[in-house]
């Protein structure tokens, strides 16, 4: 604890797909320190995405200095951290030396496709279990990948020292001084091997996939001791791990039933929370976002892969140099653009075909197809929002967070084709924030420091008719894949 008078801090460690960041914030929720350092991401070969684990760990370990450097004396201070990850990216590791035995698989990684169709006679049940869809974004198909083409990773499993599952698992056993070895229900969640019921890894699920239990960290809770970390020659309890999505719920205080909160980075998720099972929905996904000692928080999910993804994919095959900075100018041009099926990264919810081929529908210069692009986002979110809409009572308002949402042009759109009101707050660490609040232990007193921007809905008739247009255009588009 900080010396008497002195006021607690809290440090938030977040596993980006581009970035480790460490950030201090007070019981306030106010940002002290921060410190980003950037990773790598590698394509070896089509549908393959890799990370080197040990950048990974370097990058936290650098970020967490930097911030201690920062603060200095006030360093002592930090009385808890709190660690969030990319969900359903896995690696496997060697559990007496702590070596990584593969490459992380980034959630993006969609190598083990072909041998995860095998099981689709399973797949509602095991969306009735998980509350995934069988897809090979999530960690089982990769883990048995692992095992399959990995030597070292085989030999590991047969000598028994195998360790595998959620990179947050890696992450806090190569980080804590007791080399903890955990899963909280968050990314233990995105493997397709937990039980939404059980709160425990599936017996049924591990034989189906052929996963040695053996092999998979203990389920714990999102709230836990999961050890130290060695900070400024002092130990730092760490006592939170979720996913990325998931603690960014929380960086305004307890989240609102009547909200939908999004996320647009790498990938857009929209997400509305619940204090109990919803219950199975088969065209979205359900997990479990907090599990404490006072209470679960379940959420219901629908997932666009092509956010970020899908401009990057524009730019790379258009060569689109300075597409960031045009594209605000694009947005606000009024003009007529054409229509983008989005299935970059795999098309998800509310759709889920993994091999869905992305196409635009009609001709136009490159200004008016990252146009098209950009509103296919809107489009795809929009579809998701309608799916939530019908589950519970009327959505209320959306709280955006993520890159993507510094875009005003998306934002308006969004608010204009979904007729709610959409707040983007200032401070756009949500996933940081959320951790913290966590850590703080829910304070009831969680201001925002600075007030965000209000985009209201406007009537926006050509966009709501190349929203109908774009959902006959997807109809027809599908009906080659059903």
């Amino acid at each position: 604890m900080p010396p008497e008078g002195r006021r607690p801090l809290y440090l938030a460690l977040d596993q980006g797909g581009h970035a480790g960041r460490a950030l201090v914030f007070d019981a306030h929720g106010r940002p002290l320190a921060r410190s980003l350092r950037e990773v790598k991401v590698f394509h070896p070969r089509p549908d393959w995405v890799e990370q080197d684990p040990e950048e990974l760990v370097r990058s936290l370990q650098e970020a967490a200095h930097d911030v201690c450097v920062e603060l200095g004396a006030a360093a002592a201070d930090i009385t808890a951290a709190g660690l969030a990850t990319q969900r359903s990216s896995i690696v496997c590791w060697d559990r007496v030396s702590g070596a990584a035995l593969s490459p992380v698989l980034s959630w993006q990684d969609r190598r083990a496709h072909d041998w995860l169709m095998r099981f689709t006679p399973h797949a509602e049940a095991v969306h009735r279990a998980t509350g995934l869809m069988l897809s090979a974004h999530y960690g089982a198909s990769k883990l048995r990948w692992c095992l399959d083409h990995l030597p070292a990773v085989a030999q590991a499993a047969a000598e028994g020292r195998l360790a595998c599952g959620p990179l947050a698992s890696f992450l806090v056993f190569r980080l804590t001084t007791e080399r903890t070895f955990a899963a909280d229900p968050a990314n233990a969640a995105r493997t397709l091997l937990y039980s939404l019921h059980t709160r425990d890894w599936d017996d049924g699920l591990l034989h189906l996939f052929d996963i040695p239990r053996a092999a998979l960290p203990a389920c714990v809770p999102t709230r836990h001791a999961f050890g130290h970390l060695a900070l400024n020659n002092h130990a730092v309890p760490l006592n939170i791990v979720s996913g990325d999505q998931s603690a960014a719920l929380f960086a305004y205080g307890e989240p609102h039933p009547g909200s939908a909160y999004l996320n647009m980075g790498t990938g857009a998720f929209v997400q509305r929370t619940s204090g109990h099972y919803p219950g199975y929905q088969p065209q979205l996904l359900t997990g479990i976002v907090l599990r404490d000692a006072d209470e679960t928080v379940y959420v219901l999910e629908g997932t666009v892969n092509g956010a970020g993804a899908a401009l990057q994919w524009l730019a790379e095959e258009h060569r689109l140099a300075h597409l960031e900075q045009q594209l605000p100018a694009w947005l606000a041009t009024d003009s007529e653009p054409p229509l983008f099926l989005n299935g970059i990264s795999g098309l998800g919810a509310p759709y889920w075909i993994a091999d869905f081929e992305s196409r635009f529908v009609g001709e136009a210069p490159p200004e008016q197809l990252a146009v098209a692009v950009a509103e296919s986002i809107v489009f795809l979110l929009q579809a998701n929002l309608d799916q939530l809409q019908k589950l519970a009572s009327p959505l209320e308002q959306i709280i955006a967070s993520g890159g993507l949402t510094e875009y005003d042009g998306l934002c308006q759109r969004l608010s204009d084709l979904s007729g709610l009101p959409l707040y983007r707050p200032v401070e756009r660490e949500a996933t940081a924030r959320g951790t913290v609040w966590l850590l703080a232990g829910k304070p009831h007193d969680w201001p925002e420091n600075e007030f965000g921007v209000w985009f209201r809905p406007r009537a926006n008739a050509p966009l709501r008719a190349r929203y109908q247009r774009w959902l006959t255009a997807m109809d027809t588009a599908l009906a080659a894949y059903r």
